[in-house]
């Protein structure tokens, strides 16, 4: 899946990227515990719009004897002894739209049969670029909009508890906050992408499920953001 990817290049429409996430290890760039295979939907200045189908092969993380991580007790959740395993990806799809800079991905979810269920605001450190994919660091903390525009804010005990057991640091816990209440006010103002009918868009009925690749975790040598 290695190509070059010189600073500027987008990828076409159809193109089979990884969407991952690192860890919050100590250090200047976390292992990768989460990666999911997307089909590229749009790649442009203004967005990137990639499609995760039902049945994707993705990796997760689990707690080291392989109890899944919500189980866990939350005072040990982030420190309990964790790895990696592959687990395929069941339910409807999941459409993700993300833009540049934004310290936060949107992410549209559906019922079976296409009943749009809601858009989910995934607040994260803002994507950098490689050439097999994006990679990216949960800030734990949420938010679920709903499309009578209700919204609420999730995993707000989680977001707490990170910071109680050090994965982020005071100035850092300010600043996703702050960047929560920036994507409450796009939502209250009901602006892109959610006023931008994505909730119609359908797949490519060609498009196939993406494999996950055996180098899923590689470091890439370039990254850009």
């Amino acid at each position: 899946m290695e190509r070059s990817a010189p600073e500027g290049t987008r990828w076409a429409p159809g193109e089979q990227i990884l969407w991952r996430y690192r860890d919050h290890a100590p250090g200047p760039k976390g292992a990768v515990h989460i990666c999911r295979p997307v089909t590229v939907v749009t790649d442009t200045d203004e967005l990137l719009a990639v499609w995760m189908a039902p049945g994707t092969e993705c990796v997760k993380p689990v707690l080291a004897d392989g109890t899944p991580v919500h189980e866990e007790p939350l005072a040990t959740r982030y420190t309990a002894p964790r790895t990696t395993v592959r687990s395929r990806w069941f339910g409807a799809g999941v459409l993700k739209l993300a833009r540049p800079g934004d310290p936060w991905s949107v992410w549209l979810f559906w019922d079976h049969g296409w009943l749009f269920r809601s858009w989910y605001v995934n607040l994260e450190e803002p994507r950098t670029r490689w050439s097999g994919g994006i990679d990216s660091e949960d800030h734990f903390l949420d938010i679920s909009v709903y499309p009578d525009r209700t919204w609420k804010w999730r995993d707000e005990d989680e977001f707490a508890q990170a910071q109680r057991s050090g994965l982020m640091d005071p100035d850092q816990a300010r600043r996703v906050r702050a960047a929560g209440r920036a994507a409450v006010d796009v939502i209250r103002a009901w602006g892109p992408p959610f006023s931008e009918g994505w909730q119609d868009w359908r797949p490519d009925p060609s498009w196939g499920v993406p494999a996950l690749p055996e180098d899923w975790d590689r470091t890439p040598a370039h990254m850009t953001s």
